[in-house]
C-alpha cells in the first residue's frame, strides 16, 4: 500500500480486445454494417412466412402433446419448438410471440415440469401464439394481447413456483 507521502502509480493495462480487432470501427466497417441493415430490411417482407413455419411446427408437437400428453419426448418436442419461436419473435418483429413463448418455455423446461404441467396451459400457450400471428398482433399494444399474454405468465409462474431458485 502507498504511504501517504508518496504517489500512487497508476497502470493502465492494454486494450486487448482492441488490438485484437484491429482498432475503431472505420468508415468501410460502417459501410458494410449499414449494407446489412439494408438486407435486413429487404427481408422483412419473408418474416411473417418464416414465422409461419416456426408456428404450424409448434402446433404439431401440441397436436401429439394434445392425444398424448407432455411426458417424454412429446413435451420435449413441444419444448423445442416453442424455444425456437422465443428466439425468433423478435427476430422477426412478433415480440408478443416472444414472450407468449417465453412464458411456455419457462413451463416446460424440465422432465420434472412436464410431468406435473397443466396440458390445457400448455395447449393455451400454442393457441395465443397462432392468433397472435394470424391477427398480425406483434406486441402489447394491443389490449386483448396485453391482457391475455399477462394471464398465462401469472399462470405459468404460479405452476413454476415449486422450481424457482430465485
Amino acid at each position: 500500500m502507498a504511504k501517504p507521502d508518496q504517489e500512487a502509480e497508476i497502470i493502465n493495462p492494454p486494450n486487448m480486445l482492441q488490438i485484437k480487432i484491429g482498432g475503431p470501427i472505420s468508415a468501410g466497417d460502417l459501410h458494410l454494417i449499414e449494407k446489412a441493415e439494408e438486407a435486413m430490411k429487404d427481408l422483412r417482407g419473408d418474416f411473417g412466412a418464416w414465422l409461419e413455419e416456426e408456428v404450424v411446427k409448434l402446433e404439431e408437437a401440441a397436436k401429439v402433446v394434445k392425444e398424448t400428453g407432455l411426458k417424454g419426448d412429446e413435451g420435449e418436442q413441444l419444448f423445442i419448438r416453442a424455444h425456437d419461436l422465443r428466439g425468433l419473435g423478435s427476430t422477426y418483429e412478433f415480440p408478443i410471440i416472444t414472450r407468449l413463448a417465453k412464458s411456455l418455455t419457462k413451463m416446460i423446461d424440465m422432465p420434472e415440469k412436464r410431468q406435473e404441467a397443466s396440458r390445457a396451459l400448455a395447449l393455451a400457450h400454442v393457441g395465443a401464439i397462432r392468433a397472435a400471428l394470424s391477427q398480425n398482433i406483434r406486441d402489447t399494444n394491443d389490449a386483448v394481447a396485453a391482457a391475455l399474454a399477462e394471464e398465462l405468465e401469472t399462470q405459468t409462474a404460479e405452476f413454476a413456483k415449486p422450481w424457482d431458485t430465485d
